[in-house]
């Protein structure tokens, strides 16, 4: 989403579709690690499109993370259908570590590529991403690479609240080129929705060994990578990949608030220093909650010039919202619910900072860490 991105991470570029697929006869084999856990619903259509790509030298290794569902047996029966899709069923989780790290780790033991990508279930791919995506990795010499897709904003709360992310992340972590230059590991990010690995640079940093501890695996490995002084790469993909990342407000609450502290704890190294940006952040569902307030004291008052700022202001928000919405597909109009979506933002502020780095409730799971 060239618009979003723009708004939210800078100017769109780099974009993998600026760069030229390799030749067939010059692809190294990649081998796809697909950590599943109660995917049911989303990983038919993950591997049917991994499997269309135009890249052909593909090892794709699904790693049931032990589900309740069905995700295990669709993903054997796609691989009916195609020999180079291996479905497995995960071991038991040891203790100490998080499901996603070790169904990462349990297909890296079988990977047999010399190049690695790591991505989630809930992704669709295009059939050019892979090819685009390994050129490149060569053509800019990079030991990790890392894409934003495009984000599926399909229901009224991921409409509501996901553009609040999107810009507090762009915020954080600037626009791509900036990422790109950056050698600090308080800086670096990866998207575990799609990283792609040479295998000596992840064997070198030890891999999802390394962070597996972890809900933010993806951010930490990027930490790894950038401590090892192994170079990163973040490239748009808004036309070669698409993800949902939550269907209900209950997914979008839960999920964000068992990264969002973690996140900022890893950036500030303090937990006293986590708590005061984390709560710090509240700045921002305060100025969008503003207007609203502005404009219902502006009505009981009868306060003329009260309305008109609050109307100007609440106008504005709602442009600004509508904008990133806009640049992510979605129609304009849903941004005059910001104050919903500020309530919600504030909302899921306040529990990743209530719980801190305690007890987390993912999937079916609950991880608990002092």
């Amino acid at each position: 989403m060239p618009g979003l991105a723009a708004l939210a991470m800078g100017p769109p570029k780099p974009n993998l579709r600026d760069y030229e697929p390799l030749a067939p006869d010059a692809s190294p084999l990649v081998s796809i690690i697909i950590p599943a856990r109660n995917e049911s619903h989303n990983i038919e259509r993950c591997l049917r499109s991994i499997l269309k790509s135009d890249y052909r030298k593909i090892q794709v290794i699904v790693v049931d993370d032990r589900s309740t569902d069905n995700t295990a047996r669709i993903a054997e029966r796609v691989a009916l259908d195609d020999a180079r899709l291996l479905v497995v069923r995960g071991e038991n989780l040891p203790k100490g570590w998080y499901g996603k790290p070790w169904a990462c780790w349990q297909g890296f033991a079988l990977a047999q590529g010399p190049i690695l990508l790591f991505t989630d279930a809930d992704t669709v791919h295009g059939p050019h991403l892979l090819s685009r995506a390994v050129a490149a990795l060569e053509t800019e010499r990079v030991d990790l690479l890392t894409v934003m897709p495009h984000q599926e904003m399909t229901g009224f709360w991921e409409r509501t609240v996901q553009p609040f992310f999107f810009l507090l992340l762009g915020l954080r972590f600037g626009t791509p080129r900036r990422l790109n230059r950056n050698r600090n590991p308080r800086h670096a990010i990866a998207n575990g929705q799609f990283i792609l690995v040479t295998r000596d640079s992840y064997e070198w940093v030890g891999g999802h060994k390394r962070v597996h501890d972890t809900v933010i695996e993806d951010l930490l490995l990027a930490v790894r990578y950038t401590e090892a002084g192994r170079r990163l790469f973040f490239a748009l993909a808004d036309d070669d990949m698409s993800v949902r990342m939550y269907t209900t407000l209950g997914g979008i609450v839960e999920g964000w608030s068992k990264n969002f502290f973690r996140g900022t704890l890893e950036t500030m190294r303090s937990r006293a220093l986590t708590y005061v940006a984390v709560l710090g952040t509240l700045w921002m569902p305060l100025a969008f909650l503003a207007p609203s307030v502005m404009l219902v004291v502006g009505a009981l008052t009868r306060s003329a010039a009260q309305l008109a700022f609050g109307a100007a202001s609440f106008l504005g928000c709602s442009l600004l919202i509508g904008a990133v919405l806009r640049a992510g597909r979605v129609p304009m109009w849903y941004g005059i619910f910001h104050p919903l979506g500020a309530l919600v933002l504030a909302r899921i502020l306040l529990r990743s900072a209530r719980r801190g780095t305690g007890r987390i409730e993912w999937k079916g799971r609950t991880y608990s860490h002092a």
